[in-house]
């Protein structure tokens, strides 16, 4: 079993309220996906293995990043469809899709809470479906031969640490929350099963005059 690195794909459309508008990187997002590929290289990373999910954002930051030639698309580490499912809450139970960034504090838990207990009528995905990919796709890549360099999202990250550490919803509604923008986290393996040994980190964004750049959405 060989370690992986999670990390979140670069700041995306920040106004969007549909998949399609947020699906791309803002120049921003561009940005902070070249540091981070400077960093890893300056840091002399060893990641034999890249993958990517097939959304236009993780395309683009791994790209960026410097391993677009060598990254193998994976549609399993795409993330969930927040929008489609908050829409959908919108329509079926009248919980308004916040118009400030701000309100989605609130508003993604009682997503995440809906979604889970089967409250969101046809949705494009159920939780417990995206449960399955999301471990089966972790578990086939930790299976590999070296360590695997993952460029995924952020929902799809908390999805993991809820698998890996238990989490109720509450718990991991604030972990998507507070996952900033190309953050690394890196499961290793002990005792046969995967463990966290790093959470959000982003050392290419540590300098003074990148703390602009943390950025969470």
């Amino acid at each position: 079993m060989s370690h992986i690195t999670l990390i979140r794909h670069g700041q995306a459309n920040t106004g969007a309220r549909t998949e399609a508008d947020y699906d791309r990187l803002s120049p921003l997002g561009l940005q902070q996906s070249t540091w981070l590929g400077e960093h890893m290289r300056a840091s002399a990373a060893h990641y034999p293995r890249v993958y990517c999910g097939t959304l236009t954002r993780h395309i683009q930051t791994v790209r960026a990043m410097g391993y677009g030639d060598v990254a193998v698309q994976d549609a399993r580490l795409n993330e969930l469809e927040y929008f489609t499912l908050a829409q959908l809450l919108e329509a079926q139970i009248g919980l308004e899709i916040p118009k400030e960034r701000e309100g989605f504090i609130d508003h993604l838990p009682q997503v995440f809470k809906s979604w889970q207990a089967g409250d969101i009528i046809d949705p494009p995905e159920s939780f417990a479906a995206f449960d399955t990919r999301v471990a089966a796709s972790i578990q086939e890549i930790a299976q590999g031969k070296g360590p695997a360099l993952v460029i995924t999202s952020g929902g799809l990250i908390s999805m993991v640490m809820q698998q890996l550490l238990g989490l109720g919803i509450p718990a991991m509604a604030q972990m998507a929350l507070a996952i900033m923008n190309t953050s690394m986290h890196r499961l290793y393996p002990m005792g046969g099963k995967l463990s966290p040994v790093l959470y959000n980190a982003v050392p290419h964004l540590e300098a003074p005059d990148r703390h602009y750049a943390q950025t969470h959405v």
